[in-house]
């Protein structure tokens, strides 16, 4: 089997062109480390329409170490002046919680599945037994990890925040030696929020050129409309944090999208999907019925027998029942064949045989 497949499987649905936008809600650290709130999130991405949700395995010790030393305080973002092993004790989700969190997911329907952070993670969600992978974008680069998720075989996801060319390469060679081959890169600008003016969205349908796999969107902007503009530019995955209540707080929140609005992306996004469609040049059911309302040439003067056809008593209107307004010019001059009424649609019949058609 090619390595460079067009389309990945995860849990029996196909993604890729053609097939309907796979939907993920990023359940993260909206979860405030109440359990309950983590399945109302679940409960409403399956209302909200989204086809899987995704969680992160990692504690702050597989991520990094307790140690307030200047390399380790956040500079620059919504975290500011904390240290990298307190926000993450803050985000992350309990390991007992996620096989729990992944029946819940089963019986509403969704599919779950997580971003593994170190070895002891993948092999976690190994014995849970999730049907695919994600990279998250910071952990493009630790090679070792992704020789170990890509000897499972599982489909990977791939986040590109923050990476070069050189580096999308290198990772994706890494994860299909190791034996992956269903992979599919998301687009994604590592900023939280991240400004619509950074986001490059015409990468995606170059990713998926260069690379021989599905493309898509990992968001981390306010609003919907980053993700329907991905849609258009051939994204075929969308990820999006989902939270309860923006006014719930958390690392998280500020760039989640709320229930109402995560349903609103996934109708908008739906629909930017169907609009896409195919290059057609042919009418659809619909043009055909509209068509007899385009112009056509009609008598809008009585016309008696013999008399000629001016500018003044034929002209293009609508509706469309006469001859095609392209004839105007050849009809202008000639004679009526009989007497014609205001508002007959124009006919070759209506003209003296020998003066048209």
């Amino acid at each position: 089997m090619s390595r460079h497949v067009p389309e990945i499987t995860i849990a029996g649905r196909a993604i890729g062109a053609g097939h309907p936008v796979y939907i993920i809600a990023e359940v993260s650290a909206n979860h405030g480390q109440d359990f309950d709130r983590a399945v109302r999130i679940l409960e409403a991405a399956k209302a909200c329409g989204a086809d899987a949700v995704k969680l992160q395995t990692y504690t702050p010790d597989t991520l990094t170490i307790d140690c307030d030393a200047e390399p380790f305080r956040i500079k620059g973002t919504l975290w500011e002046g904390r240290t990298l092993y307190d926000l993450y004790g803050e985000a992350f989700t309990p390991w007992d919680w996620q096989p729990r969190l992944m029946r819940a997911a089963e019986d509403l329907g969704l599919t779950l599945f997580s971003s593994p952070f170190d070895a002891t993670a993948v092999d976690f969600l190994e014995d849970m037994g999730v049907p695919a992978y994600k990279v998250a974008s910071f952990e493009l680069v630790d090679t070792a990890l992704l020789q170990k998720i890509g000897r499972t075989g599982k489909p990977v996801l791939l986040s590109t925040g923050m990476a070069s060319l050189e580096e999308i390469d290198e990772a994706v060679r890494t994860l299909r030696i190791a034996g992956t081959d269903q992979l599919a890169l998301l687009k994604c600008t590592s900023a939280y929020p991240a400004a619509p003016a950074d986001m490059h969205l015409r990468t995606i349908a170059d990713m998926a050129q260069r690379f021989g796999c599905p493309t898509g969107l990992s968001d981390h902007t306010l609003g919907i409309a980053v993700p329907v503009a991905a849609v258009a530019l051939g994204a075929c995955i969308v990820e999006k944090h989902l939270t309860l209540s923006r006014a719930d707080g958390g690392p998280d929140g500020a760039f989640s999208l709320e229930p109402s609005e995560f349903a609103a992306m996934v109708e908008a996004v739906r629909q930017a999907s169907q609009a896409m469609g195919r290059v057609n040049y042919t009418l659809t059911e619909n043009e055909r019925q509209s068509r007899i309302f385009r112009r056509s040439l009609f008598v809008v003067q009585d016309i008696a027998e013999g008399a000629p056809f001016t500018a003044e008593n034929v002209r293009s209107i609508r509706p469309g029942h006469g001859l095609h307004p392209r004839h105007l010019p050849e009809i202008l001059g000639r004679t009526a064949a009989s007497r014609i009424a205001r508002g007959t649609p124009l006919s070759w019949e209506l003209i003296r045989r020998g003066q048209g058609a």
